[in-house]
């Protein structure tokens, strides 16, 4: 796979629950992160005792953050709404030539920053909040 341009990398919401996905605002940077935990059974029989888990057994999770600017008012309102009201949201991770990951994530953080001499600027983090999908492209 050749180098990609991160501005490639794209967070879409489904705005409305309606499955009508939107470019939530102007990211300049963004990261996915995907985690999972484990589950132990090591016991005094384990052989060498080294330490034995359970395939498949421990929570999976995913996170997502961005900064940037929004892009119109609409976008900005839309984004604040779904953090307020605590929604759960459908969102998409776009990343180019590899595929979408999509699924529920609730909006944990949104901060607003900005300068005197600038715009102002934005930071928002997602937590999955059920089962995501991958989608090759």
């Amino acid at each position: 796979m050749a180098a990609q341009r991160g501005r490639d990398l794209l967070l879409k919401l489904d705005t409305t629950g309606a499955g009508v996905f939107a470019t939530a605002a102007g990211l300049r940077a963004r990261r996915i992160a995907f985690g999972a935990g484990t589950v132990d059974v090591t016991d005094a029989d384990s052989p060498g005792r080294w330490r034995e888990l359970i395939e498949g057994a421990g929570l999976r999770r995913a996170s997502v953050a961005g900064s940037g600017v929004f892009r119109d008012a609409a976008a900005d309102a839309t984004v604040r709404q779904v953090f307020f009201d605590g929604l759960l949201r459908t969102w998409q991770v776009v990343i180019p030539d590899f595929g979408i990951i999509q699924g529920p994530f609730q909006l944990t953080a949104l901060e607003y920053a900005g300068t005197h001499d600038g715009e102002v600027t934005y930071e928002l983090a997602l937590e999955s909040a059920g089962q995501l999908t991958f989608t090759a492209v």
